[in-house]
């Protein structure tokens, strides 16, 4: 079936223009004015209304099993919520067990994602090492359409990788042809902070930002990036929080290094006054790592949007709901960590972004979309308004208002870090694969229709890296 975006403004990052969209055979395939629809054509009414590519939410945690239990989302509900914010495709995390193979894990995760209702793809985190994942990690790039490995330098004796791990993955990842992220927390420190808290008789939410100060965040990116300038490798840093990170981000790139950072929509919006609340539910609901920080970080990671030392919007979306952060009631370090926002992301980012002059259209369309596809290379098959693109497109009303709810959510979680948050510009249409799936307030979704998405490695760019670092000339020391 063939869909006709009529009268709209498409908005691409590098420009926007007045024109009509066709959508057919899942592609989009003709742009431009005064379009006539094909015979039997849906047709989207998008008169005062802009048309920009579908979101894409790198860094999502459907189903995930953490913390003695499982994320609330599935992946269908999770990629349904999407849908009604204007995200068509989610990057979501295989992460193996201590021990687990990768394959193993990944094969796994790709049975739970059958069911996505949109598109999605796969991060794979390394969380040991031996010449089994070495090669695992060969077989995903090769034949898998993984080009992103996650590593977690905090959750010790769990899933925390050591300088160790972080120099053999890194390595095979600039063999490949691969990124390799990093979710930047001083494991050892904060294992040591939660236990002095702990004994200290501090044991309510309030003690989880108390372990995660800044200098943890800052001290471990600023480690994983050095090691990738010494292997010279690009890196991707995940949810940066604090002032702290975004500087070492930013002194990298000042330097020449290839360094992409990403923030969440909840640290630019959501300050840590929140775990000090006299209700134990409305604070464990906001713990996840890194923790929302003062005024001060969200200041700094505006900024760092806007200067383009951060490049994507995240949700890092982890479900959990009373029932299950209940756990830690007498020891926070037992909250399971996570919050939700995939549903909210883009409105959030479009009423605090673009209506309050942070952001530009274009720039939005950059950092919810553009910018992931291409650090992730699917661009321009994913975050872009072109022809030959996929029609994964969203409808956006800037007059539209509406109060986020818990309550009117699609999401399957019984709170909302944005809870009461009046905003201004959301989606009246989503379009997914060409097909009109959220309409007006309505889903139209339909089970397991959501594909697994191939990215491919970087091969051009990183065999020159590898040149590089072969033929190096070593440092002369000046006595």
């Amino acid at each position: 079936m063939s869909t006709l975006i009529k009268g709209g403004t498409v908005v691409n990052a590098e420009q926007s223009f007045q024109a009509d969209v066709i959508c057919d055979g899942g592609l989009i395939k003709a742009i431009g004015p005064d379009l006539e629809a094909p015979a039997g054509a849906t047709v989207v009414d998008a008169g005062g209304q802009y048309v920009m590519p579908g979101g894409i939410d790198p860094h999502t945690h459907m189903q995930l099993p953490f913390m003695g239990t499982v994320a609330s989302e599935d992946f269908e509900s999770g990629t349904s919520a999407g849908l009604a914010g204007g995200t068509t495709m989610i990057i979501d995390f295989v992460i193996p067990g201590p021990q687990q193979n990768l394959m193993e894990a990944y094969k796994q995760w790709r049975e739970w994602a059958e069911k996505s209702v949109s598109d999605y793809s796969f991060h794979v985190a390394i969380t040991w090492w031996d010449d089994s994942v070495h090669d695992d990690m060969g077989t995903l790039v090769r034949d898998h359409g993984v080009n992103s490995f996650k590593h977690f330098m905090a959750y010790k004796g769990a899933i925390m990788a050591d300088d160790e791990i972080l120099v053999n993955s890194f390595a095979r990842s600039l063999e490949l042809g691969a990124i390799p992220t990093v979710h930047a927390e001083n494991g050892e420190l904060v294992f040591r902070l939660q236990k002095e808290l702990f004994e200290k008789g501090i044991t309510g939410p309030e003690g989880h930002p108390l372990s995660r100060p800044p200098e943890c965040e800052g001290e471990a990116a600023n480690r994983a990036i050095r090691i990738a300038e010494v292997l010279k490798v690009p890196l991707y840093v995940v949810h940066n929080s604090c002032r702290q990170s975004l500087e070492a981000i930013t002194r990298a790139r000042n330097e020449g290094q290839r360094v992409f950072g990403e923030v969440l929509a909840g640290h630019l919006l959501v300050d840590d006054s929140i775990y000090r609340h006299k209700d134990f539910d409305t604070a464990a609901a906001h713990v996840m790592s890194p923790p929302f920080r003062s005024s001060e970080h969200q200041d700094a990671l505006w900024k760092g949007l806007q200067s383009g030392n951060l490049q994507t919007t995240a949700t890092d979306h982890c479900c959990f709901c009373a029932d299950q952060k209940a756990a830690g009631k007498d020891d926070f370090r037992l909250i399971p960590n996570g919050t939700g926002g995939v549903e909210n992301r883009m409105e959030v980012l479009w009423h605090h972004g673009v209506n309050t002059g942070k952001l530009t259209m274009n720039e939005f369309v950059k950092v919810t979309s553009t910018n992931a596809a291409q650090i992730f290379n699917v661009y321009p098959r994913k975050g872009s308004i072109s022809v030959g693109a996929d029609a994964d497109i969203v409808v956006w009303d800037p007059e539209a208002t509406k109060t986020i709810s818990s309550k009117t959510d699609h999401q399957n979680v019984d709170y909302n870090i944005f809870e009461g948050m009046q905003i201004k510009g959301c989606p009246s249409h989503t379009i997914s694969q060409g097909n009109v799936v959220y309409a007006n307030g309505e889903l139209r979704v339909e089970r397991g229709a959501g594909r697994y998405i191939d990215r491919p490695p970087f091969a051009p760019y990183y065999d020159a890296l590898q040149k590089q670092a072969r033929h190096a000339e070593p440092v002369a020391v000046k006595r």
